[in-house]
């Protein structure tokens, strides 16, 4: 029997969409919205004034979930798998995904995100720092300046072989150490992974597995770490994701064997 994770998230109902952004703006934590960065099937994302005094940012992301009747909810079983939900009642309506399951799904969905974000932030890994949240937004770090946002990896052109091998080895080793805090993205692409001024870093965490809980963990690590391979390939780079995979996936394995120092991979 596959082991349970007990998932918890917050009882507030989500906010309307008028008052997505006020709800940061009242708390000091933004002044305002500047523009759109980019718009999705279960999220928009838009730029804003920060406070610097409370947030310590000049310009930050805020991620603003659409309403229920808006989102494109994935088939999210294989995702799901491990988890445990004490409520019973809860349980079915996610099962039977009835209106209620929908708003279940909808609020961890969002904790799912912002939890994960905070564990690996706290982590070194390269992903937003998070900032704020409330039951269907995340306040977080922005990437870019304020006329242009970093791009995704997917539109960017790397300047030959080397930046190409830097760029792709960069989101395997976040990769790595994801896998060693027991995450495991889970939809890694091109699509989410951003680049500024030479660094990429890891976006768009909710469907994010627990390696120790998910019976499908090793199969969305080999998921992830091809979807890089290929783009590296694409760009004239051959890494082979077979081993590269297997390799991450036994030394987390015996991550309690080896010393923190002493755990790396060879690419």
């Amino acid at each position: 029997m596959a082991a349970r994770l007990a998932v918890t998230f917050r009882k507030e109902p989500p906010l309307p969409d008028a008052q997505q952004s006020e709800y940061f703006i009242a708390e000091g934590l933004i002044h305002s919205l500047l523009r759109p960065i980019k718009s999705g099937k279960e999220a928009s994302v838009h730029l804003c004034r920060a406070n610097r005094r409370t947030t310590g940012l000049e310009l930050a992301a805020l991620k603003l979930y659409h309403p229920l009747n808006r989102r494109d909810f994935r088939d999210e079983s294989t995702y799901r798998d491990g988890e445990f939900i004490p409520d019973r009642r809860m349980q079915r309506a996610l099962e039977k995904k009835t209106r209620f399951g929908r708003e279940i799904q909808g609020m961890v969905w969002v904790d799912r995100e912002w939890e994960t974000m905070r564990s690996l932030h706290a982590a070194g890994v390269a992903v937003p720092r998070p900032v704020a949240r409330t039951g269907d937004a995340l306040l977080m770090s922005y990437l870019g300046d304020e006329e242009l946002a970093a791009p995704q990896l997917r539109s960017y052109r790397p300047d030959g072989p080397a930046e190409t091998a830097d760029l792709v080895d960069q989101v395997l080793e976040a990769a790595r150490r994801m896998l060693h805090r027991n995450v495991v993205h889970g939809d890694l692409s091109p699509y989410n992974v951003l680049i500024w001024q030479g660094v990429a870093t890891v976006i768009d965490l909710p469907q994010a597995v627990d390696a120790r809980k998910n019976r499908y963990a090793a199969d969305l690590l080999h998921r992830d770490v091809t979807r890089m391979c290929q783009w590296a390939e694409h760009h004239g780079v051959r890494r082979d994701s077979d081993r590269i995979a297997a390799d991450l996936w036994t030394s987390w394995e015996l991550a309690d064997l080896v010393p923190e120092e002493l755990r790396g991979l060879s690419l």
